[in-house]
């Protein structure tokens, strides 16, 4: 990730934070323990645009653009160069549901040997991370999510919509098939496949070492 000052770029870690379909800020924000350490013991919260989306205008694919996330120093420095604005828990866990309900993987990313600074709301069509990935040998280059998804194929109607928001490919509907299929060394945890499940045949879990 470059410095959007236009100073040396920052080398940064990132990883995938999945957020479930039932984001209520309960138990499902509990399961998610950085994200929750990430915002709960922030003493200051920012929002920004996405600079992907934004620099490659608003029309290329239509989803939200104020929903990038930082705390503390790096939203102080954010909302003093970048006029981003400060938001309450409340507000940065409603940024984070309704960019999942959009569509977009969480990816936390943090500077080595310190905690997160930043999350940014990616999409595979403007955001350069997940544009590299895709279609690529991915896992030396992020960490995944500590969860992964679950599919229970006896379940499944074969609407496609998994297919349809998973970024990575993990989850296709074969020509003639009428159940999805799974690719589970392609699942990155981020959760996206849950949320819009009609039959709940689909859930996460955590990764097994």
């Amino acid at each position: 990730m470059a410095d959007e000052g236009g100073g040396t770029p920052t080398k940064y870690i990132g990883y995938t934070i999945p957020v479930h379909v039932e984001l209520q800020m309960t138990e499902v924000v509990l399961a998610q323990p950085e994200m929750r350490a990430f915002l709960a013991g922030a003493e200051v919260i920012a929002v920004g645009e996405c600079m992907c989306r934004r620099d490659r205008g608003a029309e290329a694919c239509g989803r939200p653009l104020e929903v990038c996330l930082a705390i503390d120093a790096e939203a102080r420095k954010d909302m003093e160069t970048h006029g981003w604005r400060s938001l309450s828990l409340e507000d940065a866990l409603a940024v984070l549901e309704a960019s999942h309900r959009a569509g977009l993987v969480h990816m936390a990313y943090r500077k080595p040997g310190l905690p997160p600074e930043i999350v940014c709301s990616c999409c595979a069509c403007c955001c350069e991370p997940l544009r590299a990935l895709r279609g690529r040998d991915y896992h030396d280059g992020y960490v995944e999510s500590a969860y992964i998804a679950r599919f229970d194929a006896a379940s499944c109607v074969g609407c496609g919509q998994c297919a349809e928001r998973c970024v990575f490919g993990a989850f296709t509907l074969p020509p003639g098939e009428d159940r999805a299929a799974f690719d589970e060394p392609k699942c990155f945890g981020c959760g996206l496949c849950v949320s819009t499940c009609p039959a709940g045949a689909i859930g996460l879990a955590p990764r097994r070492a």
